[in-house]
């Protein structure tokens, strides 16, 4: 008598999701690591208050993306980066725990976040540059900053790809779309490179 083959067991990884938003990021680290997951779309056009019950339990602001593992629930790209670097080792997107290399990934990991967009906006808002000041110095002092480590090799922490590349190459994919960097040849080449992965690739597809 043949025995009724077992259901698979539903992905433990539950990312949520908007169309042409941030969570473009985490929708390539997943697709990187190479595990299933489950993507929960949030129309993130609607006011707060109209958004899933659910998702504002974990997303108060009502922000993508948000990661759930289980019990463990992250809302910010650069923990959420960290996070599942560590709990797919295998995939070999962060370098082992206390090495100079990890030291590196960990200050790239939160360069997007904590550098990068703020001088962004600062750009954007046409505020008086204040390096002394603020904490991300200022747009001028990032983008240089940001293309000599690119200098070191194809990728941010040299000849290995990791989870830095997916945060600093979105961010180079905007400051080049939004015209920030339009005719630098190093983020373009460093964006191209970026996208001709299969993994950025699939995760593209979502939006289009």
């Amino acid at each position: 008598m043949s025995q009724a083959t077992p259901s698979p067991s539903p992905p433990t990884l539950a990312f949520y999701w908007a169309r042409n938003s941030r969570a473009f990021r985490i929708a390539w680290l997943l697709e990187e690591l190479g595990q299933p997951y489950r993507r929960e779309v949030i129309d993130i056009r609607v006011p707060v208050a109209e958004r899933p019950p659910h998702f504002l339990a974990i997303s108060p602001m009502g922000k993508v993306p948000v990661l759930e593992d289980g019990e463990a629930v992250l809302t910010d790209s650069g923990a959420i980066c960290i996070w599942l670097a560590d709990r797919f080792p295998q995939a070999g997107l962060a370098p082992p725990a206390g090495t100079p290399a990890r030291a590196r990934w960990l200050q790239w990991v939160l360069y997007t976040n904590t550098v990068v967009e703020p001088s962004m906006a600062e750009k954007f808002a046409g505020l008086e540059s204040r390096p002394s000041s603020y904490g991300w110095g200022s747009f001028e002092l990032m983008l240089a900053t940001f293309k000599k480590q690119l200098a070191a090799g194809p990728w941010i922490l040299g000849e290995s790809f990791s989870s830095a590349d997916v945060l600093m190459g979105t961010s180079a994919l905007y400051l080049v779309q939004f015209g920030l960097a339009k005719g630098d040849s190093v983020l373009e080449a460093y964006v191209a490179r970026c996208q001709a992965r299969p993994a950025f690739q699939r995760a593209q597809a979502f939006d289009a």
